[in-house]
């Protein structure tokens, strides 16, 4: 579950119990994103390769934070991230391990490390979400940055304890500034109903119980297979303009320098961003997210990536999330 407990984790560089992993595997993976997306391309790689992986899962701001604790005494060797804000903490604080260039050169430089050392493997997009019948389109707004006025009072629905929402935080404040970015956050929190993740805010938007919802794009792509097209009374809103409400949020891989088992986390990486693993991405019917590799379609029921219009923002100036939580504690939304 997505809580505030995960937000404060990632404020206080707290480390949080967990059971403890064995080093018996042959490749120790930190895993944030969703358990039914590793366990389809780690179930493949351990087929394709005999290398096993001792999976630990959790949320991103709870892992990077148990990262930082660990420290040298990590037993990790792979942190797959959900969101790359968490790689930058990491590479910022110098913990992840240069990778070669046969491993990042298949996908565009502007998703990975500024610096080489960690790897983007999928994306999605975030996305307005808006009830057939409460909204229309053409209803809505121009930029993300007008939810907060006060026509949009009761109408909107938002998930700022979400680890997802952390990074078009940080999207709003690396474009418009941190007096601005506040100002933002608090008339969000005047005007919105909020949920614990995103997976609420879509499905809250669906029955009706609010007019429009801010979520990443695969969300209401998963309820519309659980519901069937029958079941979905909403639609997608895509902001154009290279509006900063279009950020593509990029969840990639790094190897960490302490690694135990590194030539088997080298393998893993340049598995991830091979053709066999992107297209397992594309068509797998459960991720819904847009694989990196050029050459790889996405999955039919998402907009073509290329058709996508997200704000001029790489990773660096992305950056690590370490002031967004700050900024919703101190709107009031956590």
């Amino acid at each position: 579950m997505k809580t505030n407990k995960l937000i404060a984790a990632l404020l206080a560089g707290g480390l949080l119990a967990t059971s403890q992993l064995s080093l018996a595997a042959s490749l120790v993976l930190y895993n944030a994103q969703h358990p039914q997306t590793i366990k389809l391309l780690t179930d493949d790689f351990e087929k394709m390769s005999g290398i096993g992986v001792k999976i630990r899962s959790g949320e991103g701001p709870e892992l990077s934070a148990q990262l930082l604790a660990e420290g040298k005494a990590s037993p990790a060797d792979v942190y797959f991230a959900s969101n790359s804000p968490e790689l930058m903490l990491l590479e910022g604080k110098q913990m992840l391990a240069k990778l070669p260039t046969a491993t990042l050169s298949p996908i565009p430089a502007r998703y990975s490390s500024p610096q080489g050392e960690w790897v983007g493997v999928m994306a999605r997009e975030n996305v307005l979400v808006f009830n057939n019948k409460l909204a229309a389109g053409a209803q809505m707004p121009a930029s993300i940055m007008d939810l907060a006025r006060p026509q949009w009072k009761g109408k909107l629905a938002i998930a700022p304890s979400d680890g997802d929402f952390l990074p078009l935080v940080s999207a709003v404040r690396a474009l418009k500034g941190e007096p601005a970015t506040l100002a933002w956050l608090k008339g969000l929190r005047d005007n919105a109903q909020t949920f614990d993740d995103n997976e609420g805010v879509v499905a809250a938007v669906n029955r009706g119980g609010v007019a429009v919802g801010i979520i990443n794009n695969y969300y209401w792509t998963r309820l519309q297979v659980e519901l069937g097209s029958k079941g979905m009374h909403s639609q997608l809103y895509h902001f154009g303009n290279a509006d900063v409400g279009a950020l593509i949020n990029v969840s990639g891989a790094g190897i960490l320098k302490t690694a135990r088992n590194a030539d088997a986390a080298h393998k893993f990486l340049a598995y991830l961003v091979s053709p066999r693993a992107q297209q397992l991405i594309a068509k797998s019917n459960i991720t819904f997210e847009y694989p990196l590799l050029p050459s790889v379609a996405p999955a039919p029921q998402l907009k073509p990536f290329n058709q996508l219009n997200p704000p001029p923002l790489d990773m660096q100036k992305l950056g690590d999330d370490s002031q967004s939580a700050k900024l919703l504690r101190q709107a009031g939304l956590l």
